[in-house]
């Protein structure tokens, strides 16, 4: 079944990442939903919810535990709701115009998910002690033994209960690559005779391009390490480059991104990453060919790190000093043509400046219309003058809001660190 039509709104979309638990003090559905609003009029496109299912007791770690260990696949972890306030949540948010897509933990379970009494040989055993085969490196998960073929239609119906009976738009598949590609072959053609669906693979396209033959977008793991890189330890751009040119023939759709729930709780936030260029990446992730990914928080320009296993709230302030940020690239993501990430729609050109080695500039085309991006990526301000017969005419820069006429001013000044978008 070919669903790429149906799917045109992958092309505009963004993807905010949603941790229940730590959103509110209440940690609800219901408390969540009070934030719809805001979160539209921010210009977010697609909610993607960290894993909603109940939570495994035995061997769990901290207080409250991982979302990831898994008890039960077609439940609701009470902590959050009921099956009820979930399924009204997704059609609130279907009403304000959000796709919703949730998290998807194939590869594993928690220690007493329901299966390991009623169906113990679904799952891989370890030799050595006769009991069931931790995940790598993780000692509260258990690894599920997807060649057994009752295992894998469990699985399926298990992720089709979600699409009747909650009306969900696709998933976010957690360690996809753990996963054997031609399960997610066999779950996405059956799955999809139900509605068109967008699949978000936590891979590197880099690493497992096969498994694009599955999923429409992936992370850009090799991008966010480079970046680091680049940032603490004073990497020219060529590195950067280097890394965008592989990406440039590696297959699907990119999702950028600079934080998640794991960088934030384990690696430290975006700003202990990328300090002052935190800015200027999250918008080459707007505006890049691919989809900006966002965490829960960034709006408010979180700086703190998150506990994974405890109750542990954003700090917000009722400020949202980056919504109107984010808000301005996600509208123009939404609606400028030469922003689609349909290759066929839109073109884009990275384009030298002679003499300005920390400058990244590239044009995205679409017809006569054009999106400029210039990332001064130094801690040094910028003056330079720049010749491209094409880009002519006015354009808008959208944080500015000022007016260019190009004909005659390519005249351009940038402060360290800063970023000027602009378009036609």
């Amino acid at each position: 079944m070919d669903t790429s039509e149906k799917k045109e709104w992958i092309n505009h979309t963004n993807i905010y990442e949603v941790n229940v638990r730590q959103y509110t003090p209440q940690g609800t559905f219901n408390a969540f939903a009070k934030e719809l609003t805001r979160l539209k009029e921010m210009g977010v496109k697609t909610l993607w919810f960290m894993p909603i299912t109940p939570i495994a007791q035995k061997n769990k770690k901290g207080e409250l535990g991982s979302y990831y260990a898994c008890s039960d696949y077609t439940a609701i972890n009470p902590e959050f709701g009921t099956l009820e306030d979930f399924k009204n949540l997704v059609k609130n948010a279907h009403e304000q115009g959000f796709k919703v897509i949730i998290d998807w933990v194939a590869n594993h379970t928690g220690w007493d998910h329901k299966w390991t009494k009623e169906h113990p040989d679904w799952f891989l055993k370890d030799s050595s002690t006769n009991d069931f085969q931790k995940a790598s490196g993780m000692d509260d998960i258990i690894e599920l033994d997807f060649k057994n073929p009752a295992l894998r239609r469990a699985m399926i119906d298990a992720m089709k209960f979600w699409i009747v009976e909650a009306d969900i738009d696709g998933f976010r598949a957690d360690l996809a690559f753990w996963v054997e590609l031609d399960f997610w072959k066999e779950a996405k053609s059956e799955l999809e005779k139900t509605k068109p669906l967008f699949w978000l693979g936590e891979l590197d396209p880099l690493d497992n391009a096969d498994y694009m033959q599955v999923f429409d977008a992936a992370y850009t793991w090799t991008w966010m390490h480079k970046t680091k890189d680049f940032y603490q330890n004073g990497l020219t751009i060529n590195h950067l480059d280097s890394v965008l040119q592989r990406y440039q023939s590696a297959p699907g759709i990119k999702a950028w991104f600079t934080t998640n729930h794991d960088e934030n709780s384990w690696n430290g936030t975006e700003y202990e990453k990328y300090g002052e260029a935190a800015k200027a990446l999250a918008v080459f992730s707007c505006t890049y060919p691919g989809i900006p990914l966002i965490y829960s928080g960034q709006e408010v320009a979180n700086k703190k790190r998150l506990k994974f296993f405890e109750k542990d709230v954003i700090q917000w302030n009722g400020k949202y000093e980056l919504s109107q940020f984010y808000k301005k690239l996600f509208d123009l993501k939404s609606t400028h043509p030469a922003l689609s990430t349909n290759i066929k729609n839109a073109t884009m050109n990275r384009i030298n400046i002679e003499n300005q080695p920390n400058l990244m500039y590239y044009v995205r085309k679409a017809g006569e219309r054009n999106v400029m991006v210039m990332l001064n990526l130094s801690g040094k301000p910028q003056s330079f003058d720049f010749e491209n017969q094409e880009l002519k005419g006015m354009y808008n820069e959208l944080f500015s809001e000022e007016k260019r006429d190009f004909t005659n001013n390519k005249n351009i000044k940038m402060e360290p660190w800063g970023f000027q978008v602009f378009s036609n």
